[in-house]
């Protein structure tokens, strides 16, 4: 059942076309299994809409026997929904479904397609002319004016007049409200992000991403209790999100209870969600439960989650950059630098403007490769960017205590490292 705020966007969706005699379905939904739980929510309100949709449950292989029967939904589709991401593009068999999609585009025989892009990886050059529609700031399913887009794409019909009008005052809402959590976060302005994460406005309403963004800088600025309120009201409001249980994870584990935090991960974990960030949360519990209890077995499970989600994700920073530290860890230097070399192709070796994550990880990627002068420099820069986010700059020197010990850095090497985090509240 839709949000009532999601219902009010649906008022301006257009209603699915007659089948013809060769068709049987509306839509068609091509994506990766990692991908699966936004698309689920796509395909419920698609559903909802009357559409007809065909949603592969299963992992296709080139060679499976279910191959054939994808080809003939295919071909039965009148439309297509290609949902984008990093994953999408490391798999050969979807890479072959997206040059089938646009080989039937080119057929002008009225089938179209519209891809729906759920991260921030580029587009093959091929698709880099076509619309698309950006849902990486919507993590748990699309919403708002870019599902309208979506659905009048597929019908290859702009958006009415009444529809761009609404559209245009609800984008403006998210706009205004993104700005006023960053600046609140920036500030360490607890109050302030209290108080926007109890908004009503429509933009909150209709998903959880708003209020995850607010969690996510209170987790940040170390209030997780605060965080934690706040996660546990937007999953009584949107209970099939996956954002708001990662962050409930990840707040628990700030708070030091990785047990707890343990139990959120696991539990979406074995419901088959395998995005790098649950990956990279999850991943995370396991080195805190290392740090308890001093067992490798529980540092190699971290370490090989982080891979796996760099692995099926490369451009994913954080779970790359976490496998290469926990590498090191295990004693496998090698391994650590040229995961750290790799991340080092991704993010560079400069500040990353308003970015603290980003930045942390520069910095991190030169302190495994025991360039400590960089090192030093970058951290500082990172805790410039967010002077107030103690709960970040706690979380980073921890890691970097770590690395300095497994490097067995010079007393003079560690104090030039932690001596970017000397000051208040940043007690590790």
């Amino acid at each position: 059942m839709p949000s009532p705020a999601l219902e009010e966007w649906l008022k301006y969706a257009p209603a699915p076309k007659p089948l013809d005699s060769k068709k049987k379905f509306h839509v068609f939904l091509s994506y990766r299994s990692t991908n699966r739980a936004w698309v689920l929510q796509l395909y419920d309100i698609l559903r909802g809409l009357n559409y007809e949709v065909f949603l592969d449950q299963y992992k296709l292989a080139a060679a499976s026997p279910l191959a054939l029967s994808l080809g003939e939904a295919l071909a039965a589709s009148q439309a297509a929904i290609l949902i984008w991401s990093s994953a999408f593009e490391d798999s050969e068999w979807c890479m072959e479904e997206y040059n089938t999609l646009e080989q039937k585009e080119k057929n002008k025989t009225g089938f179209r397609y519209v891809i729906a892009k759920v991260d921030e990886s580029p587009l093959p050059d091929l698709a880099s002319g076509k619309i698309h529609v950006d849902f990486s700031q919507d993590r748990d399913g699309p919403s708002g004016s870019g599902l309208l887009r979506v659905l009048y794409g597929i019908h290859g019909e702009p958006l009415p007049p009444a529809a761009v009008q609404f559209a245009a005052a609800v984008d403006e809402e998210l706009k205004v409200a993104r700005v006023q959590i960053r600046a609140a976060r920036m500030n360490g302005f607890m109050d302030r992000l209290e108080t926007l994460g109890q908004s009503n406005g429509l933009a909150w309403q209709a998903s959880p991403a708003l209020g995850c963004e607010v969690a996510d800088a209170m987790i940040g600025l170390g209030n997780n209790s605060a965080a934690l309120k706040l996660l546990r009201e937007l999953q009584l409001r949107f209970p099939r999100a996956v954002r708001p249980k990662q962050l409930e994870g990840l707040a628990l584990a700030r708070g030091k209870d990785w047990q707890g935090a343990q139990t959120v991960l696991g539990e979406l974990h074995a419901s088959g969600q395998l995005d790098p960030e649950t990956l990279g949360i999850y991943a995370r519990t396991w080195m805190d439960r290392y740090r308890v209890s001093q067992d490798l077995i529980h540092l190699r499970k971290s370490r090989d989650l982080y891979r796996q989600a760099f692995t099926a994700a490369p451009q994913s920073y954080y779970t790359g950059i976490n496998a290469a530290s926990k590498s090191l860890l295990l004693g496998e230097r090698d391994v650590a630098a040229e995961l750290a070399k790799q991340v080092e192709g991704l993010v560079g070796v400069k500040p990353v403007e308003q970015d603290y994550w980003k930045t942390a990880t520069v910095a991190e990627t030169q302190l495994l490769q025991a360039t400590y002068d960089n090192a030093a420099r970058l951290y500082s820069e990172a805790i410039s960017i967010e002077p107030e986010a103690h709960g970040n700059h706690q979380s980073t020197k921890a890691q970097a205590i770590a690395i300095l010990e497994a490097l067995n850095a010079s007393a003079e090497e560690r104090a030039k490292i932690l001596s970017a985090f000397d000051h208040q509240g940043c007690q590790v």
